[in-house]
């Protein structure tokens, strides 16, 4: 283990010391026919609010197994995940749907916009799963899209967008519910140099203000470098790495 995957650094002002993601002794083992196959090896990860990490590795080495047990969406063969103090092993199916809903915002290299709704539709489906009324969830919708820069396009569809607007809807969308936790796999990765740039600024912005963790997960050298801290994920486990690694 390493002790600064561990450790987070400072995060948003007057949240210090506040911890929204810890990880222990996460492994994670999958049947490949008469062997066992270790991605995730006694993993160990704590993150502060308002601070982004930013985790990198190779192609096979574990990032996507780590985001889904992150979020919810696999469970750990060993050990355990905890958002916000709430161990996710604790929870039964229709619990964790919830507590998913209410504390984990997503953003993927695309955008998974619903076509037929607008910018707006789609930023607020999330409270409306929730079961918040249709004017009370578009309300607090279009306050995340005016902060993203997407209010004068709330009326607009994805197929009316550009693709730096698409993840500037699908970024509102993961905070409209004021997660605990936003996970980002490769945010920028389908975006031109000039709209990456702008995401990242927007990311500085949220991260200074927000009350949740960020973990991104990129193969992107200088999207990690722009991070507070990198992790590389290496022999089913998480070590500091330097900018550019």
């Amino acid at each position: 283990m390493s002790d600064t995957a561990m450790t987070p650094r400072s995060g948003a002002p007057g949240r210090a010391g506040r911890v929204m993601l810890e990880c222990r002794d996460l492994t994670r083992v999958y049947r490949e026919g008469p062997r066992d196959l270790t991605v995730l090896d006694g993993l160990e990860m704590r993150v502060q609010a308002g601070e982004r990490v930013a985790v990198v590795g190779s192609s096979g080495s574990g990032k996507t197994t780590l985001l889904n047990l992150l979020g919810g969406l696999d469970q750990p063969s060993r050990g355990e995940v905890s958002i916000a103090g709430e161990s996710l092993r604790s929870l039964n199916d229709a619990d964790l749907g919830r507590f998913r809903n209410r504390h984990i915002g997503f953003v993927y290299q695309f955008h998974h916009l619903l076509a037929e709704f607008t910018a707006l539709e789609n930023a607020a489906l999330p409270l409306i799963v929730r079961g918040q009324r249709k004017r009370q969830a578009e309300a607090r919708a279009r306050e995340l899209l005016e902060r993203v820069g997407m209010a004068e396009r709330a009326d607009h569809k994805p197929g009316e967008l550009s693709g730096g607007e698409r993840q500037r809807v699908a970024i509102a969308r993961g905070l409209v519910t004021d997660p605990s936790l936003m996970l980002m796999d490769e945010p920028t990765g389908n975006l031109d140099q000039t709209t990456a740039a702008s995401i990242l600024a927007l990311m500085d912005e949220l991260a200074a203000s927000a009350a949740c963790a960020f973990v991104i997960v990129t193969h992107d050298p200088g999207l990690a470098a722009h991070q507070d801290r990198v992790l590389k994920l290496d022999g089913g486990r998480l070590v500091e790495a330097p900018p550019g690694a």
